[in-house]
């Protein structure tokens, strides 16, 4: 077998692996479906009503020069800038994923470095093709609709082909020696989870205070006429009143086969230095300072709670810190308050109801750092832990421990400094700090009894290649609607709304078909006293089920 055809081989059991581990995961299936209806959905739409109206007036030659002049600019910078962004996410790409071979003795030993690296690049070019080829393929043909020519949906996909190829060898390049640093270089690996908290709070920050948005237009405006916008003449070609750059098509074309072979050639020297080092001994050894801190811990506690229930609850943090992993979920809201926080920093003030919002965020983390998989959590030592002397009780307050220690400074700190910061006065901020700090102790109690009765003992997947176990979809669900639904009531007692919720949900209905439904704002009322009491009992029922559930396990 020639050596394209062991590339090739490669390719296309990697891409199939690929395949088979989206279509084998219904949730995962379920939640790529979402984002790309989300991220995809709007713009195709906008897509599929403009283009064709833009291709009309292409066809008509009813564009000005100056009109020909800014097309060309907005599509060689757009080009130079899909090009970057296509580099970044294959470095990091490289980094967590494509750089990590799966079962590497096997690869490294039944062909050469270079057959693996090359076969590598090209499954990652495949799924890079897979997610972004459909979308251009639907554009082009919309203003090709219009212009009356079939030519912007061929040079569409060869578009894509020509930046695609090029940007994930550079990724590749790139990332492999990143990863190298980071996992086989001792000084550097030592510090490797700062460095990606640093990454990541960097990340998040740039986006969120705009500033992503000054280095693009900077990068639009200086690139347009670089060779990274050459490519992008490929796409005028189908534009009919514009003469796309032969000159700079060519250049395109010979540049992408340097650029290829480049980075292929500093890919491989990089794979081969990574794949064949030892991993750096850092996580097998001591930290003395966590060390020095958990001992502190320890003498802390041990004048106040028993030895049995201070073990867990030491243990429970220990364990986090080795593995900061494990605690990835907790993260997963915050996501989605990148633009609240943005709208923060542009108005320079906080709004009340998003301190509300991020207190209720510090009292839902409480519950979900320890308690939600009380039993799951354990792993391998659950038989262990269960048939020993400790006791249900024990561990479930060893945990509710642990918990409160982690939250209760974020229920201080974080009410506080928002509620100074925003329109709420000194009385309502010390009362929101106050029920801030009671429910993050409350959480812990009401997850345990949840997360007790909806386990999940195996591990999922984290990220691309890490592993961990996480309390179950169930668990999350009934826990969080056991949380919301109070504060939700809460709010609507408070803010005295039943007489507006009816009226809303008389006129909601007198705008459908359906039967009117005649809904009091007394029986609203008396509904929310019902949850938000019940939400105050959940907590301690909740304990002393979780408490039951671990004394009476079984495996069975």
């Amino acid at each position: 077998m020639g050596q394209a055809a062991i590339a090739r081989t490669i390719t296309e059991t990697e891409f199939r692996r690929t395949a088979r581990a989206i279509a084998g995961n219904r949730t995962r299936l379920f939640l790529i479906a979402i984002a790309l209806l989300i991220a995809l959905g709007p713009m195709t739409a906008v897509g599929v009503l403009f283009l064709p109206e833009l291709g009309e007036r292409a066809a008509a030659g009813s564009l000005s020069a100056s009109g020909t002049t800014t097309i060309t600019e907005f599509v060689t910078g757009g080009t130079a800038l899909l090009w970057l962004f296509l580099v970044v996410m294959a470095v990091m790409r490289a980094v967590t994923t494509t750089a990590d071979v799966d079962k590497p003795a096997f690869l490294l030993l039944s062909t050469s470095v270079r057959n693996a690296v090359v076969g590598l690049v090209g499954a990652e070019i495949a799924r890079f093709l897979t997610w972004v080829l459909l979308p251009a393929v639907v554009f082009a043909a919309a203003f090709a609709s219009g212009a009356g020519t079939v030519v912007p949906v061929l040079v569409a996909p060869l578009f894509l082909v020509v930046i695609i190829a090029t940007a994930v060898p550079v990724g590749f390049a790139v990332g492999v020696w990143v990863r190298h640093l980071i996992t086989a270089y001792e000084p550097i690996a030592k510090y490797r989870t700062l460095l990606f908290a640093a990454f990541w709070v960097a990340y998040f920050g740039v986006i969120m205070t705009g500033g992503i948005n000054e280095v693009a237009a900077t990068l639009f405006r200086h690139l347009q006429a670089s060779p990274l916008g050459w490519p992008g003449h490929l796409l005028l070609v189908g534009v009919p009143i514009i003469d796309s750059s032969m000159v700079a098509i060519g250049g395109a074309a010979v540049g992408s086969l340097l650029v290829v072979g480049a980075a292929l050639a500093v890919g491989t020297a990089g794979a081969r230095t990574h794949w064949f080092a030892d991993a750096a001994r850092t996580e097998d050894e001591p930290d003395p300072t966590v060390e020095r801190g958990d001992d502190r811990l320890t003498g802390a506690l041990s004048g106040v709670l028993t030895r049995p229930v201070r073990t867990v609850a030491v243990t429970a943090i220990r364990r986090t810190k080795r593995s900061p992993i494990r605690l990835a979920y907790v993260g997963y809201p915050l996501l989605g308050a990148i633009g609240f926080v943005q709208q923060i920093i542009e108005s320079g003030t906080v709004p009340s109801f998003m301190v509300a919002l991020f207190c209720l965020y510090v009292v839902w983390a409480a519950g979900a750092l320890f308690t939600l998989n009380p039993l799951g959590d354990l792993g391998p030592a659950l038989p262990a832990v269960v048939t020993s002397t400790l006791t249900g009780r024990q561990a479930i307050r060893g945990r509710i421990v642990a918990a409160a220690l982690v939250a209760v400074p974020f229920a201080v700190v974080v009410p506080l400094v928002l509620g100074v910061v925003s329109p709420l006065s000194l009385e309502r901020t010390g009362v929101l700090v106050a029920g801030t700090v009671v429910g993050a102790v409350a959480t812990p109690a009401l997850a345990s009894g949840i997360g007790s009765a909806f386990p999940r003992f195996g591990s999922v997947s984290v990220t691309n290649n890490r592993e961990a176990v996480m309390p179950s979809k169930t668990a999350f669900l009934v826990y969080t609607l056991a949380i919301a639904l109070p504060a939700i009531a809460a709010a609507v007692l408070y803010l005295e709304a039943p007489e507006t919720i009816a009226g809303l949900l008389r006129a909601a209905t007198a705008l459908t078909p359906l039967p009117e439904v005649e809904v009091s704002a007394r029986a609203i009322t008396i509904g929310s006293w019902i949850v938000l009491i019940g939400g105050l009992l959940a907590p301690p029922i909740s304990y002393r089920y979780g408490v039951e559930r671990f004394d009476w396990y079984d495996f069975e």
